[in-house]
């Protein structure tokens, strides 16, 4: 098993050292965004396809190798897995075994029979596995949560929020129905952390939604109820829908201004007409928040996230797994 040292004889904190697995777009991000988290080293790469690695590790570091074997063989600590959402379970549950901590690209897993595997996996090994959902991170959605602590808009019950993608080629990953695709949990996945986020558990799900020519979800309409209140998020593939996010209390209200998933301007307002404006740009690729957030809990031998917890990573495939239920939406993979 490998074991992250503490320190070096320094006194700083030992190098924690990463790999990869899947080179596509947000892998890119990853690794660009790794270079402004101190303490970390790129170790290592592996995709299906040897060029595309090669590639990756000519321009980011790190070694490209042969086999996920030989990955989870390299002497990494952590690794992140940026593949196509069918896999993350199989190469999560293989890293853990192998006493690797694990960040996985959203969304966790394809449904939550795969999610409570993984978690049990995680526990059984005693290793760090944490859902990579980004917004709680940035330094705009952390300003938001402590001025509400100290400037609070009364009881919030409403959470609004979408995100549409015009013009999605049949042929892109997103709209794979083998890959587990579609909107809910490729877009919508976001709307729903916010939903619990904010809201709690989902108690109840109602979907609208189609389905296109690759089978799968290329727009979807979400009504939640949730412990705190209702959620009304929308996601798809084919419509182009602003990126904005609405929480509503009963003392006032916030928007989250597009693009919100990567949070960076937001506006608060107040029944006594007080209007708040919060600004805090983002550095680097936006990913490297919460990779410190990782790095640093694996220093500290925690084994679960205090901010992006097991629960709520739960609660949001339940709510996918319910959206697509009411579409009839099962993959392969399930």
């Amino acid at each position: 098993m490998n074991h992250a040292a503490t320190h070096h004889p320094s006194g700083h904190p030992a190098a924690i050292r990463w790999g990869i697995v899947g080179t596509g777009r947000i892998a890119h991000r990853f690794a660009q965004s790794l270079a402004h988290v101190p303490h970390t080293q790129l170790t290592a790469v592996w995709s299906r396809r040897r060029a595309p690695a090669e590639t990756f590790a000519h321009q980011h570091g790190g070694l490209a190798l042969d086999s996920f074997d030989a990955l989870l063989q390299s002497g990494i600590d952590a690794l992140y897995i940026s593949t196509m959402q069918d896999s993350h379970a199989h190469y999560a549950t293989a890293a853990l075994e192998a006493g690797i901590h694990v960040l996985c690209e959203k969304p966790a897993t394809v449904n939550a029979a795969q999610l409570d595997r993984v978690v049990a996996s995680a526990r059984a090994s005693q290793r760090l596995f944490m859902e990579a959902m980004k917004p709680p991170f940035y330094p705009l959605y952390q300003q938001l949560r402590e001025h509400l602590s100290a400037n609070p808009i009364g009881d919030i019950g409403l959470v609004r929020a979408g995100c549409s993608v015009p013009g999605v080629p049949d042929d892109h990953p997103s709209l794979s129905f083998e890959h587990a695709g579609g909107a809910l949990l490729d877009i919508g996945i976001y709307e729903m952390f916010l939903a619990v986020d904010w809201l709690g558990a989902p108690l109840d799900v109602q979907t609208h939604g189609r389905l296109g020519a690759t089978g799968v979800d290329t727009f979807a309409s979400v009504n939640s109820r949730h412990e705190k209140g209702i959620a009304q998020i929308f996601c798809g593939l084919d419509l182009f829908g602003k990126g904005d996010a609405f929480i509503a209390g009963t003392r006032g209200n916030v928007t989250i201004h597009e693009n919100w998933w990567n949070p960076a301007r937001a506006t608060v307002r107040y029944v006594d007409g007080r209007v708040v404006e919060l600004d805090a740009p983002f550095e680097g690729g936006g990913l490297n928040y919460e990779t410190a957030h990782f790095c640093d809990l694996i220093r500290a031998g925690l084994l679960e996230s205090p901010v992006m917890t097991h629960a709520k990573s739960r609660q949001m495939i339940a709510m996918a797994d319910a959206a697509r239920a009411a579409l009839g939406l099962r993959f392969p993979c399930e």
